[in-house]
């Protein structure tokens, strides 16, 4: 379950529809946004998880199954969720862009810029099965997702 070595075009196409947004946001991020006080644990978990994800996400070839194979429903879940993922930032940039419209639910998913990401990560490392992508998935879910949880709740729930 660890995947073969190479080039992962998918996995090239993934990490562009995840930095191209987070780029375009470096230059416009929420009035009001203030990363001081996160939390330094989950902040090394997080770097870690992002780390490991792009490493694995990259050099192995196992995503998108070939041929009648029943994987393909994860491929498709994953792509969807990364296309969700798409609409958020797309909400997001024609908003006011308070925080707010940074950390609201997106069709009904609870910190979408930080939890959308990670499930399509999961469901893709299920996928190709290869665990290192799973694993690297859930290790950044719980930095990247208990980071911005922890902005809401520094915020507030309804003014974050």
């Amino acid at each position: 379950m660890l995947g073969n070595f190479g080039i992962s075009v998918i996995g090239i196409i993934y990490m562009l529809m995840l930095e191209v947004p987070n780029l375009m946001w470096v230059k416009r991020k929420p009035e009001g946004y203030d990363p001081t006080g996160e939390n330094k644990v989950l902040l090394v978990i997080e770097r870690v998880g992002m780390v490991m994800c792009t490493a694995s996400i990259l050099i192995f070839t196992d995503y998108l199954p070939r041929g009648a194979d029943s994987r393909i429903g994860w491929f498709i879940a994953s792509l969807a969720f990364m296309l969700v993922y798409e609409g958020y930032w797309i909400r997001y940039f024609r908003s006011p862009r308070g925080l707010w419209d940074f950390y609201r639910p997106f069709l009904g998913v609870p910190v979408p810029g930080a939890t959308l990401p990670v499930i399509a990560f999961l469901l893709l490392g299920i996928d190709g099965q290869v665990g290192i992508l799973v694993v690297s998935a859930i290790i950044l879910g719980i930095g990247h997702i208990g980071i911005h949880l922890g902005h809401i709740r520094k915020r507030g729930k309804n003014n974050p």
